[in-house]
């Protein structure tokens, strides 16, 4: 018998220390700190809730407006992965999210029909889903690449502003979207009026208004039609209309808006000017280098231009500094296209130049000047009339070297004026290119200081001329009802 109680006894204290070792090991787990969140993220968005308002707008005739097939696109555009983020940034989004009180901007944002925004670029929702699940990268629909790509500043702007209601993306708290119009200090109009102009500009049918046209109707009649828009006059409404060509038929009757453009080179200073309106840089279309920046000895090229060179108005200056540089040695001046790897050619040939020509074509702006910051090539501004982005913050002067036209087409003045110019002179210059780049990217989820934030902020100072204009209106009106009514 003795034996037997040994050997049980034995077992007992074999199970026992492996009980506790099991319970051991179970509490030091649940201490540990995890690499995943509690909650898969799958279910966080399926009990997100998915808002629309403006029931009444979209229940109107939508047989006008169908949703488009499937462009066939680029799918160059590249947004952060969330694997970019650490799991502690993530966590602390969703505890924290972007309250009032954080935001330095409050925008209420009008739920347009997808027509008018994303269902351009072929995304179709369920019944009555006014917006596509922006917390999954895969699930966003792409902005087509190529030229497209540098006036898509409206489609970045969009998602940041539903960003700002999903606490799991990490991004700065500038702005966030209310659903309150009377809490909020601007109103935003999701309209993708430059890809609108590039895709839907043609007549739909002999005698028949292009869809362009048909949509910026439908815009303008609905916000004439809303109490927000003529509560302030339509002075607190951001309307983007970055392509020169976009907005044709609607921006006079929306010319008291604030808009986003380009430069104001097709624009009558009635309609736009700097006081109420905002310069938004083009998104760049070659690759950023970040930090592998070639040095002023590992750049061979001089002074670089690739692009059209044949243009109409203030472009005329490009054919004569082609016959003016086209021969030299250490420069290259050349047409070029986006056909045949003609994006990803330009790029590497800028971050080859220590400068690289911006000059003026069929309007004062183009994206070839911040393909040149991203490329940490120096700038060299040839337009009497171009307006910078953010100048009221940048100093473009430490990074850029503006010159005259007239003096442009100086036979040798612009190659004396660049090879006058020594290492130590434009190491400085490159330097400041590669602390401010960062301020010209476009990307989602945005970061701070990137182009999406410094637009914002750029809204966020026009608000006091907003809000002294409303009032002086008011005192006026007052002092005008009062006259008449003695």
């Amino acid at each position: 018998m003795q034996p037997s109680i040994s050997v049980t006894r034995r077992f007992l204290f074999y199970v026992l220390f492996a009980s506790l070792f099991l319970l051991l090991f179970t509490c030091s787990d649940l201490l540990r700190p995890r690499s995943r969140p509690l909650v898969p993220q799958t279910v966080l968005m399926f009990v997100l809730p998915n808002k629309t308002s403006d029931d009444s707008f979209r229940a109107r005739d939508r047989t006008k407006f169908p949703h488009s097939d499937p462009f066939p696109f680029s799918s160059s555009i590249v947004v952060n992965d969330r694997r970019g983020r650490s799991e502690k940034d993530i966590r602390e989004a969703s505890s924290k999210g972007c309250d009032l009180d954080r935001s330095l901007l409050k925008v209420y944002m009008y739920d347009l029909p997808p027509e008018f925004h994303f269902g351009s670029l072929g995304w179709k929702g369920k019944t009555d889903q006014t917006w596509p699940d922006i917390a999954e990268m895969d699930r966003i629909p792409t902005y087509p690449g190529g030229l497209n790509l540098q006036h898509s500043v409206e489609y970045w702007l969009t998602l940041d502003l539903l960003a700002s209601n999903v606490p799991i993306v990490a991004r700065p708290c500038t702005v966030v979207r209310v659903t309150n119009s009377s809490s909020a200090d601007v109103f935003f109009v999701p309209f993708f009026s430059s890809l609108s102009y590039n895709r839907h500009s043609k007549p739909q049918g002999k005698g028949k208004a292009s869809k362009n046209r048909i949509l910026q109707d439908e815009l303008v009649r609905y916000l004439m039609g809303r109490e927000e828009w003529h509560r302030g006059g339509g002075k607190d409404h951001v309307i983007v209309a970055h392509h020169p060509n976009s907005m044709l038929q609607a921006r006079r009757k929306l010319g008291s808006a604030m808009f986003l453009l380009a430069d104001f080179g097709r624009y009558p200073s009635k309609i736009a000017n700097l006081k109420k309106d905002i310069i938004a840089p083009y998104r760049h279309v070659v690759r950023s280098v970040g930090n592998d920046s070639a040095t002023f000895d590992e750049r061979p090229i001089l002074a670089y231009f690739q692009g059209a060179i044949n243009r109409k108005d203030g472009g005329k200056i490009r054919r004569k500094l082609y016959y003016l540089l086209k021969d030299e040695k250490d420069v290259h001046f050349s047409y070029g296209s986006v056909r045949e790897n003609g994006i990803r050619s330009s790029g590497q040939g800028m971050a080859s130049s220590k400068f690289c020509l911006n000059i003026a074509g069929d309007t004062p702006s183009s994206n070839r000047l911040f393909d040149a910051i991203v490329s940490h090539c120096v700038p060299i501004v040839i337009s009497d009339d171009i307006e910078l982005p953010f100048e009221d913050i940048l100093d473009y002067s430490d990074f850029c070297i503006f010159v005259r036209p007239s003096d442009a087409v100086k036979k040798g003045f612009l190659l004396d004026l660049l090879r006058g110019i020594k290492r130590t002179e434009w190491t400085k210059m490159w330097e400041r290119l590669k602390q401010i780049a960062h301020h010209f990217e476009y990307q989602y989820p945005s970061k701070q200081g990137d182009s999406v934030q410094m637009i914002w902020e750029e809204v966020a100072r026009k608000i006091p001329y907003v809000r002294l204009s409303l009032n002086k209106e008011k005192r006026l009106h007052r002092s005008q009802f009062v006259k008449q009514s003695k």
